[in-house]
């Protein structure tokens, strides 16, 4: 097994070849593969098509999707623009398999819990409310 270690690990890169582990000689560091992207659709947005490769290049993804999901429009939906794009896209509701409410309550207590999200307890069960009557299998559109 070859494992490529870049230049720019240094030290670290020189305690993984004294560990055993081999190194595969390199001409330049990183990856040295191009992200391979299908022509096709992510929920409603077309994805890029692939590029020709580059001479030259280390690694590639393409152009990322510069669309921004649309909420289901009710109420508590403002509530979840303000509190939930502080960490993360709104993209992550929509791109969810559609979760049991108690799912969405349960997930919504680990972003406050978990991963110190700011909210309060009334906006919390707003949001959950939201979710709940938007994202559900037996809601969901």
């Amino acid at each position: 097994m070859n494992i490529r270690i870049p230049s720019c690990l240094g030290a670290i890169g020189l305690a993984l070849l004294s560990a055993g582990f081999p190194a595969q000689a390199q001409t330049r560091p990183g990856l040295e593969s191009a992200g391979v992207y299908a022509d096709g659709t992510l929920g409603m947005a077309q994805q890029p098509a692939r590029g020709a490769a580059q001479s030259g290049s280390v690694f590639r993804v393409g152009q990322w999707p510069t669309y921004t999901a649309e909420l289901a429009p009710g109420k508590g939906r403002d509530l979840v623009l303000a509190h939930c794009m502080m960490c993360h896209s709104v993209t992550y509701v929509t791109m969810q398999p559609p979760l049991s409410a108690a799912t969405w309550s349960a997930e919504v207590h680990k972003m406050i819990t978990a991963l110190g999200a700011p909210i309060n307890q009334a906006d919390a069960q707003e949001i959950i409310a939201y979710l709940q009557a938007h994202y559900t299998p037996e809601t969901r559109k």
